[in-house]
């Protein structure tokens, strides 16, 4: 794909929305906050240091943000559930398999995917096996295939049509880990049974505000393990006791939320979800394509707005440290990542400081 010199009106717009980003590719890593996130969490502090927090302002914050990742997405909102890690969520789905199941995940997959089922005490049998190979790998004997639609490590974005025609196929249910790809990447939730998603790297929310979607059969399946207080069909009149009626739908699974994170969190979610998914796809991995050809790397079977490469001792991420450039190191691989706040100059930054 050739790199736009321009980018659209909307994106232009959206990238006017963060103070920093020259020089920041580890969006793979942690987003960068907006100015509406910056100035809805300084609000909630500035008003709970003053003696005047406010619960009901807090918990409409969470609704807004479970809308709008339901939008992003593309499901109804009581399909999604709130909490504040991917690893426990996975841990809901995991405690839904009968015991000695078969699990299928990816080699080297994220470890938040796949410890989850290996530590679940319910015997099940996690096989690993290259991404690529996945759906191949799919048998009768598998229950579940656990995924990261993009991988950490490397930036590779899996076969997902593969995966889940593979799945159907043989009866298996799919849980998919779209971290790192909701806010650069299209995704719809309801092709999976499962979809998990931290909120804190491409959707530049603050860390502590992920989202489980299930669907209907698998929903029915899963214990509420995890019930408190918000997992009740009113969570402001489920406080006490056990005697407690949980919500009818997949927001039974809710974790107490984490307030000022998702205070953060909403005017975050509302910019990527008012932005066309396409647009920033193809701005995100236009500059990640012309970084490649720059440093002379083989264009990936499917585009990415994350770029990797061998760097095993480590200099390439020194270079890149060395010219102000934040990018990250993962599995023996220098990584870089590029978002809506980026553009040309970045590339050039990036590829200058490695000697391209």
């Amino acid at each position: 794909m050739a790199l736009q010199t321009l980018p659209s009106p909307a994106i232009a717009a959206a990238k006017s929305e963060f103070t920093g980003g020259r020089g920041y590719l580890a969006s793979c890593t942690v987003g960068l906050p907006t100015r509406a996130t910056r100035a809805a969490v300084i609000a909630e502090l500035d008003a709970a240091a003053s003696g005047r927090p406010d619960p009901s302002a807090a918990s409409a914050a969470v609704e807004r943000s479970r809308a709008l990742f339901a939008r992003l997405v593309g499901v109804e909102s009581r399909a999604v559930a709130i909490g504040s890690q991917v690893s426990v969520a996975v841990a809901l789905v995991a405690a839904s398999l009968p015991h000695g199941a078969e699990v299928l995940v990816a080699d080297g997959d994220f470890s938040s995917v796949v410890l989850p089922f290996v530590h679940a005490g319910r015997s099940l049998r996690v096989r690993a096996v290259p991404l690529a190979e996945l759906a191949g790998a799919v048998s009768p004997s598998t229950a579940m295939v656990a995924f990261s639609l993009v991988q950490s490590a490397t930036g590779e974005v899996a076969d997902a049509d593969a995966i889940v025609a593979a799945a159907s196929v043989h009866g298996a249910r799919t849980l998919c880990d779209a971290t790192q790809a909701v806010g650069w990447l299209p995704v719809e939730a309801s092709r999976f049974d499962a979809l998990v998603c931290h909120a804190y790297k491409w959707l530049c929310a603050p860390r502590g505000v992920s989202f489980l979607t299930l669907s209907h059969d698998l929903a029915r399946d899963v214990p509420p393990l995890f019930a408190g207080w918000y997992a009740g069909e009113d969570p402001w009149s489920s406080c006490y006791g056990g005697a407690v009626e949980l919500a009818p739908d997949v927001t039974r699974f809710d974790a107490s939320p984490a307030w000022q994170a998702f205070v953060g969190a909403a005017p975050a979610l509302a910019l990527f979800a008012s932005l066309d998914a396409r647009a920033l796809h193809d701005h995100a991995t236009g500059l990640a394509a012309a970084f490649r050809r720059r440093l002379g790397l083989a264009r990936p079977e499917r585009e990415s707005a994350i770029v990797t490469w061998a760097d095993p001792d480590g200099a390439a991420l020194a270079r890149l440290t060395g010219a102000g450039i934040v990018a990250s190191g993962r599995a023996g691989r220098a990584r870089v990542a590029f978002h809506v706040f980026n553009d040309e100059d970045d590339v050039e930054l990036a590829a200058r400081a490695l000697g391209r």
